[in-house]
């Protein structure tokens, strides 16, 4: 037996230190700040810096450094090893027939011939996600149907939101604050993609999406949090639209009837990094 399995074993064989591996695993190919890790876990900096050396000890994480933040990602390699390892016997020798549902791989790997479902998530379903349910509807209403939700909906859309998407010609009448749990009961569409627009979503574990979609997280300040003057404000918004217009408009042109599900999602990626830089 590999005695480094073991130790990465014994290092996921606490509840915290599982809880920040899960959240590094949803947040991947990603890499997420050490602040942004203690923050959305609630957890001390010296805590973090506790459980986050255990990992890293494992070779579970990798630990990079840009200016001056720590940013940590999963170390997929390894991970994928452990994974393997845990499988090996599963079933004498079929780890397909043991696998929960979510990780086995669908039978159908092209997308589906019919308008694609799309969702974007955010934490309030107040500005930054509506502009993605506007946007695309926009771009390329005629191939998906868009949709948008909050994890925590505000019970109302932010007005300076709803102002600019009028002011850029988007029709405002459909939208309207909604909770993720409307797109998981048995009604709800078959989402094909979800894309999260701000990191606190990002980190929130939420119940498996029915369909295996593909997913992808598109970071973006949170305008509604944006201080100083009106006109400052108003630049925030003006900022978050921009952004997400740039990668909807270059989500929509990716060749989908040559791609299939694999694909996509490594145009994803590859899509959310190249943004980062922008």
């Amino acid at each position: 037996m590999d005695t480094n399995h073991v130790t990465r074993l014994a290092a996921l064989a606490h509840p915290q230190r599982l809880a920040l591996f899960r959240l590094l695993m949803r947040r991947y190919p990603d890499a997420v700040a050490a602040g942004e890790l203690a923050e959305a876990l609630d957890v001390r900096q010296n805590t973090l810096s506790a459980y986050l050396s255990s990992l890293r000890h494992a070779d579970l994480i990798e630990q990079t450094r840009v200016g001056r933040s720590l940013m940590y990602r999963v170390d997929m390699s390894n991970t994928s090893g452990l994974m393997a390892f845990l499988l090996e016997d599963c079933c004498r020798g079929r780890p397909d027939l043991c696998a929960p549902p979510a990780a086995r791989p669908r039978k159908d790997t092209a997308m589906p011939e019919r308008k694609l479902n799309v969702l974007f998530i955010c934490t309030g379903n107040s500005a930054r996600s509506i502009f993605g349910e506007s946007l695309l509807r926009s771009i390329a209403g005629d191939r998906f149907n868009a949709y948008s939700a909050g994890t925590r909906p505000y019970s109302e859309l932010n007005p300076h939101a709803v102002e600019l998407l009028n002011d850029k010609g988007h029709d405002i009448a459909p939208l309207r604050a909604k909770t993720v749990a409307e797109f998981q009961g048995p009604d709800a569409p078959l989402l094909d993609f979800v894309f999260t627009v701000c990191d606190r979503a990002a980190n929130e574990e939420c119940p498996p999406w029915p369909g295996q979609p593909i997913s992808a997280h598109w970071g973006l300040p949170d305008p509604v949090k944006a201080e100083g003057t009106e006109a400052e404000k108003h630049l925030a918004f003006q900022q978050a639209y921009a952004a997400l217009k740039n990668r909807i408009t270059a989500f929509a042109a990716l060749p989908f009837d040559s791609l299939d599900r694999a694909s996509l999602q490594y145009r994803l990626d590859d899509l959310a990094r190249d943004m980062e830089t922008l």
